[in-house]
């Protein structure tokens, strides 16, 4: 039998992250870790370099832990730092300007991750509603141009 609060104390941190983490950032890695890495696998096609810029952003998050935790959205922030390291990480790969838009990516989060839209909304940090509508807005965006 597992005791969940045994095996979420032992969190031994990835590469990169500090060691002396607060619960709360151990279970954020934990809970967005597989759709961040999915994320970046769509920009950088090597599992090393999606691994390596999604380890990059939660290093980044950590720094700033507690000041996300006083914001009024810690989620949307936190993917605001995903999304630079991503595009900071794909522009060195190919040597291009970055062409990151935020609707690209709930396409790709819906599309090609496979995220319904609540999930998309609470990994970006936003709501449902807004999550959809956007959603049709860029397939109906894409529809008109076939």
């Amino acid at each position: 039998m597992t005791n969940r609060h045994t095996s979420a104390a032992e969190h031994h941190p990835e590469p990169g992250e500090p060691e002396d983490l607060p619960l709360e950032f151990a279970a954020f890695c934990e809970l967005h870790r597989p759709r961040y890495l999915s994320y970046a696998r769509v920009w950088l096609t090597e599992q090393v370099d999606a691994a390596t810029a999604v380890q990059q952003a939660f290093a980044e998050i950590a720094v700033h832990w507690r000041d996300l935790l006083t914001s009024p959205n810690p989620t949307a922030l936190a993917w605001q730092i995903l999304r630079t390291t991503v595009a900071e990480h794909s522009r060195q790969a190919a040597g291009t300007p970055d062409r990151h838009p935020a609707d690209d990516d709930l396409a790709i989060l819906h599309y090609v991750v496979g995220l319904a839209a609540p999930e998309i909304a609470d990994v970006i940090g936003t709501d449902t509603a807004s999550v959809a509508g956007r959603l049709r807005r860029t397939m109906l965006h894409e529809a008109s141009g076939w």
